[in-house]
């Protein structure tokens, strides 16, 4: 695990945009064409999705699921690996590159941002830093990914955390700065009983609340 470089986008005047023509186009394009050709397509047709997120420079390995109503800024600053899951009004706002591993979840109207600004620059220069989601990684519904984090293999962010720091492989992170909750199980130790799975969901939930 290495600290995301932070990138400034310097222009020239205050509300200027920091991207090139042919990029502006090429936003102007996707924002048009997703809705009208993806946004209302059912769960079966993810295939056609990819298409145009292929079409539009995402880099895709293997069969990645992107549902119909996720929300993607920019599709060419975006790579999904094989069986990775993005869901119901998830959204991946990558002003900077966004890379979801094989088999991870991102859940719904989870929220990937990439972009913040310099707040003590008269101009609220766009800073810009990329999110990596490991393998078999899972972020919880309505969670928060700060730009810069990266989150390990086998992690898992609880709903509606705010992760503001990198998460190491098979840590469980919950709450409002997310927290160290504990080790995610390995396969060996999946076969523990009700009781204890409803304890866990219990301090995940009261993490979240506190």
């Amino acid at each position: 695990m290495k600290d995301a470089e932070f990138k400034a986008h310097f222009t020239s005047s205050r509300g200027a945009s920091p991207w090139t023509l042919r990029e502006r186009i090429g936003l102007l394009l996707w924002d048009l064409l997703w809705p009208l050709f993806c946004a209302w397509t059912p769960k079966p047709f993810n295939w056609w999705r990819l298409l145009w997120l292929r079409m539009f420079g995402c880099k895709i390995y293997g069969k990645p699921f992107v549902h119909q109503r996720a929300r993607i800024q920019i599709p060419w600053h975006l790579t999904l690996h094989d069986r990775c899951s993005v869901g119901d009004r998830a959204n991946l706002y990558s002003l900077a590159e966004i890379e979801l591993g094989s088999h991870c979840v991102i859940a719904q109207e989870a929220y990937l941002c990439t972009g913040t600004h310099d707040f003590d620059d008269p101009k609220k220069t766009l800073i810009t830093a990329r999110i990596t989601i490991g393998t078999d990684a899972f972020v919880g519904a309505r969670a928060f990914v700060m730009p810069g984090i990266y989150i390990g293999d086998e992690a898992m962010v609880g709903a509606c955390s705010v992760v503001t720091k990198n998460v190491a492989d098979r840590v469980v992170v919950a709450g409002s700065p997310a927290r160290f909750m504990r080790l995610r199980n390995t396969p060996s130790q999946n076969q523990f009983d009700s009781c204890t799975h409803i304890t866990v969901v219990k301090n995940l939930s009261a993490n979240v609340r506190g």
